[in-house]
């Protein structure tokens, strides 16, 4: 299993920063350019991605895993915060499968240099201050 993350963590380059946050004026890779990157290279290694919601301590959860040959599997599950409103659960949700396999794969993004040189913004470590 471990084999066939690492060929896949070999075969994964920088994700492209296709989205734009205007709240904060920064880029990030949405879920589905993530997931349009990572699902095609993970499947052609024999990995299954799942996300979905689990329960956790009795609370919701988010289930991340990777599904190998004969049930091996690798799962990372993390608590969502609780919302009364639906959209801003779905966003909550949406938010964390994306950090949630970022982190599974240990993910790498493209720099936005010229975005954040226009904007003011230092970068170090791929952190804006």
């Amino acid at each position: 299993m471990y084999e066939k993350l690492l060929a896949v963590q070999k075969e994964i380059g920088a994700i492209k920063k296709d989205s734009q946050n205007p709240f904060f004026k920064s880029s990030y890779a949405d879920i589905n350019a993530i997931l349009a990157v990572v699902k095609p290279i993970l499947n052609k290694h024999g990995l299954v991605l799942m996300q979905g919601l689990t329960t956790l301590e009795g609370k919701i959860g988010l289930m991340t895993t990777l599904l190998g040959e004969g049930g091996k599997e690798i799962t990372s599950v993390c608590p969502l915060p609780e919302f009364t409103d639906p959209q801003k659960a779905g966003s909550a949700i949406t938010y964390f499968r994306r950090y949630s396999l970022v982190s599974l794969l240990a993910l790498e993004t493209e720099d936005d240099d010229d975005g954040n040189g226009a904007s003011g913004k230092v970068v170090t470590n791929n952190y804006e201050i």
